[in-house]
């Protein structure tokens, strides 16, 4: 059985993981947008927003357009236009990935290596990285769930509320 290339092994787990991320983002009660589980946190609807975001890096990076400037774009105004804009960037990312050959994710993106420092890093490392920190924000969200209200669902096994027995 031959290995699956780096671009397929990377696709596999976007997909995987994205999935699970949309899970969060349904299971989060939909009129608590604004929830703050702390004053120095984000509110979900810019938690969620992240995920967008990120993952229109991977396509940017991929196509040769990804460029970190000025600071984080503003979040849409309304918790359904939030995962309405994930999912469309989520279907990007995995139509863009698709449709790419191996070596279109050979090369570099300038990208963060440091406090306030910038560096040429390998495309395929950015992509692990943001891949890394929608998941990492997606343990965040999990814990809004819980504490506005809604029920955790299944993320890699059981949850309270979604038992596997």
């Amino acid at each position: 059985m031959a290995i699956p290339s780096a671009r397929q092994q990377f696709l596999d787990a976007f997909e995987r993981e994205s999935a699970i991320t949309l899970k969060v983002i349904d299971a989060f009660p939909s009129d608590q947008g604004e929830f703050k589980p702390h004053p120095k946190s984000s509110s979900a609807r810019q938690l969620a927003w992240t995920f967008s975001v990120e993952a229109g890096a991977i396509v940017a990076g991929l196509k040769n357009q990804f460029e970190i400037k000025g600071g984080f774009p503003p979040a849409p105004n309304t918790w359904s236009e939030v995962v309405e804009a994930f999912k469309k960037t989520r279907e990007k990312v995995i139509a863009a990935l698709s449709e790419a050959r191996d070596e279109d994710l050979a090369g570099t993106v300038k990208f963060f290596t440091g406090p306030k420092t910038m560096g040429d890093i390998p495309k395929i490392d950015m992509f692990w990285f943001m891949l890394s920190d929608q998941i990492h924000h997606r343990g965040q969200l999990s814990v809004y769930v819980r504490l506005a209200g809604g029920k955790v669902p299944s993320i890699y096994g059981p949850s309270a509320d979604e038992p596997w027995r």
